[in-house]
């Protein structure tokens, strides 16, 4: 398995079942049937808040099967912060939401990973506080 630091050229024509093999390698998934049963789940969360040429340029850098779910979304009209974005999946998927933000992060860190760090910045810009922990970084706030 490849560490998840390289850059997203080391991922060409990844296919969805391999997102769905690293979402399940980084979220010690038990079987690759709950990987792709949570990687659908965040992705149609993410589709729900995220809009405008993110929302494509994202679309275009997920494998098609993952970019289907994703897309298939129609964007909310007031975006969730991140944690709004873990109690309204946790909501939709039954689970808690300790294991909800586990699962959303698993997801969002490879998502990030095949974005690529300036497209993820984009994204982050465009959507309210509290994500940028989900993707697996820091979250950063200018001081008052």
């Amino acid at each position: 398995m490849l560490p998840l630091r390289e850059p997203a050229a080391a991922w060409p024509g990844l296919t969805f079942h391999q997102m769905v093999e690293r979402i399940r390698y980084e979220g010690a998934y038990p079987t690759r049937e709950k990987a792709g049963e949570v990687t659908r789940a965040v992705l149609a969360a993410l589709g729900r808040q995220l809009t405008g040429d993110e929302r494509v340029d994202l679309a275009a850098c997920l494998p098609l099967e993952a970019a289907r779910f994703f897309t298939s979304q129609i964007p909310d009209t007031q975006p969730l912060t991140g944690w709004g974005f873990v109690k309204d999946l946790a909501t939709r998927t039954g689970g808690t939401p300790a294991t909800t933000r586990w699962d959303a992060g698993a997801v969002l860190a490879v998502v990030g990973h095949l974005a690529g760090p300036g497209l993820l910045d984009r994204i982050l810009t465009q959507l309210p506080a509290g994500y940028a922990l989900l993707f697996g970084r820091a979250e950063l706030t200018q001081a008052a």
